[in-house]
């Protein structure tokens, strides 16, 4: 007998809909994608035919009310995030959501709590954690390899900004760019942070700071167990997409360098050579998305947790905001002040 797919449905056929578009036609054959949706048709439209997908449609109720979808991917707008686990959620569809969830806790908590009511699964799109690279990282901390951990570096640098339309929607830095960071630190370390103090400013582009947003910074994660991270930002590295992790533990260091296009190295007399990295998160992390989905689906079909949950996706928006107050109020910040959603904190 043939097994039964699983029918999910994709909301957002922009960059990251496209990419995990790809992954579940093209490397997922226990998925069947049956349809999807856009505000802007064409795109859905465009994506539908470069990756076989029968149906497409600006009516995003088409997928949350269609019986035959088991889960959906939603790659829509951070602001729309929310509102679509929450409707998802109540329709009994299992949920991937990119991340953030959103840029306010109590929308998070709401988003949560309807995940829970329902008893769905629910994933959130930390595509790093699923990186071979990162996760040989891990597993030298969480085996003992290294010894006791004691130091942890994060360098993430974007090759070029976006766009200021979209500095000014995207939540700042450290929901957009940064968040990603967070997640890896606490993955890597296995252990949850205490304090974040930020150091951070305007080197690239003074119209990333007329936004209101910042393109440079300096984090320091002070961890519960004792270890100290760092992380690195900027949003302008003229050679490439810049990804690296060092960790130093008790018993030796793992690191991690950047990924190329190919591993050929020129030595002349005047100089040794090689190509520039990969130039954007589409070309570094082209596997681990498709390992996110396949976690995801794997979650689904065998009725177990998902490996991200919704937790680690609000933890990662609470540091957000505590390194954005640590930069504002020019101290440290322990994450229990900005932990609770601001309604409670009145």
């Amino acid at each position: 007998m043939t097994p039964k797919k699983l029918n999910m449905g994709i909301i957002g056929a922009g960059r990251i809909g496209k990419v995990h578009a790809a992954s579940l036609a093209f490397r997922l054959p226990q998925v069947a994608l049956l349809t999807i949706a856009d505000v802007k048709h064409s795109a859905a439209q465009e994506v539908a035919a470069r990756c076989g997908i029968p149906h497409t449609t600006e009516n995003i109720d088409e997928v949350l009310e269609n019986p035959r979808i088991d889960a959906v991917l939603i790659c829509s707008p951070t602001d729309t995030h929310a509102d679509l686990a929450i409707r998802a959620a109540r329709a009994g569809k299992h949920i991937f959501c990119e991340k953030p969830i959103d840029h306010s806790l109590t929308k998070i908590d709401q988003a949560l709590l309807a995940v829970e009511k329902a008893g769905v699964k629910f994933q959130v799109g930390f595509n790093r954690r699923f990186d071979p690279n990162f996760a040989r990282v891990r597993k030298a901390v969480m085996s003992g390899e290294i010894g006791e951990p004691h130091l942890m570096h994060i360098i993430s640098r974007d090759p070029a900004p976006p766009p200021i339309s979209y500095i000014k929607i995207s939540g700042g830095i450290f929901l957009d760019m940064t968040i990603h960071d967070f997640d890896m630190a606490r993955f890597l370390i296995g252990d949850e942070v205490e304090s974040i103090y930020t150091a951070a400013g305007v080197r690239v582009d003074p119209e990333i700071g007329k936004a209101g947003d910042l393109d440079t910074a300096l984090i320091v994660l002070q961890f519960k167990n004792g270890v100290i991270g760092t992380i690195d930002n900027s949003r302008k590295a003229v050679y490439g997409y810049d990804q690296r992790v060092e960790i130093l533990g008790s018993d030796g260091e793992i690191s991690t360098g950047n990924c190329y296009p190919n591993q050929a190295v020129i030595s002349t007399a005047a100089a040794v050579q090689r190509d520039l990295p990969l130039n954007f998160f589409m070309d570094r992390y082209t596997e681990s998305f498709v390992n996110e989905m396949q976690a995801f689906v794997s979650a689904i079909l065998e009725n177990k947790p998902t490996p991200v949950g919704g937790i680690d996706g609000r933890i990662a928006v609470v540091m957000g905001l505590a390194a954005r107050k640590s930069y504002d109020e020019h101290r440290p910040v322990r994450l229990e002040e900005v932990s609770q959603p601001q309604s409670l904190l009145a």
